[in-house]
């Protein structure tokens, strides 16, 4: 099977065309936990299907290393976008890709024929509980307690097209992560399970976050949680519309403007291509490209 792995802000993932024909494997939940494990497979956050659509310009079905498959994904819609634009598949700046989240619509930003970043209109975020989904009386969860493992935390619950739990705290990197992350994630508070964020607000247009990304784990970067970073720091009133994310794989820029979507501008790069051999041995033809 022939590959593109291509990252955003160090969100790594297997993209695979599948226009002419789905990959030889039936099981895509397992084939992306088998292909995802970066010591046996080709190792990458997410296996991306880029698929033809009946209703949009493109298709995107994505599958977390733990076979999970989420709504949406910020990164991988990015790379998506310069793929399909730069392999002439859709020729069009703005580009309407169908996802499980609805339909999210991504513009590159070029330099001559070469993409340089890719500004994605996210939809409106979806503040109420059932939409979230999250347990609890009808309405709204902005800087709201729950309790965890004895302690308090208070959260603001939304939905990117995925459920997202926000908690500002005075210093992300004194939180440990891999040891909260994982447990917040499965809250019972949270139905469907949630991604994990953790912000720290440095001035009004600036932010740090930390993610845990629900089915894939700690990650470099997380599209859809900046935004909804974004979103959580205007319901909380701690910054502007308009702020720069600083993530471990670098910067996001998320707007949420006045018509009630957000948007976010953001790199996508190739990695190398390759092609595996599915029976278990694979090999990988690489080069660099960015």
């Amino acid at each position: 099977m022939e590959f593109i792995k291509m990252q955003g802000l160090g969100n790594d993932f297997i993209m695979v065309d599948c226009l002419n024909g789905l990959p030889p494997f039936k099981d895509f939940h397992e084939a992306s936990r088998k292909l995802c494990d970066r010591h046996f497979g080709i190792g990458a956050d997410g296996l991306v299907l880029i698929l033809p659509s009946e209703t949009a310009d493109i298709r995107m079905r994505i599958f977390n290393p733990d076979g999970s498959e989420p709504e949406m994904c910020g990164n991988a819609i990015r790379c998506l976008a310069r793929y399909v634009y730069e392999y002439d598949i859709v020729r069009k700046r703005t580009i309407r890709v169908e996802t499980l989240a609805g339909l999210i619509v991504p513009e590159v930003i070029t330099e001559g024929e070469q993409v340089v970043s890719v500004r994605v209109d996210m939809g409106e975020p979806r503040l109420e509980r059932n939409l979230i989904p999250m347990d609890g009386p009808p309405g709204k969860a902005v800087n709201e307690p729950i309790i965890f493992e004895g302690n308090t935390y208070k959260i603001t619950g939304l939905s990117m097209g995925n459920p997202h739990c926000v908690i500002f705290v005075p210093d992300v990197n004194e939180i440990p992560l891999t040891e909260i992350g994982p447990k917040l994630e499965v809250h019972e508070v949270f139905p469907r399970k949630t991604n994990v964020e953790f912000v720290q607000v440095l001035n009004d247009s600036e932010v740090n976050m930390r993610v845990w990304e629900r089915g894939a784990g700690e990650t470099l970067a997380c599209g859809t949680g900046a935004c909804a970073t974004g979103v959580a720091c205007i319901l909380n009133n701690l910054t502007g519309r308009k702020i720069t994310v600083h993530l471990a794989g670098g910067d996001l820029l998320i707007e949420w403007g006045t018509n009630n979507h957000v948007y976010m501008t953001g790199p996508a790069q190739y990695v190398f291509r390759g092609e595996i051999q599915l029976s278990g041995e694979w090999r990988v033809e690489s080069g660099e490209w960015d």
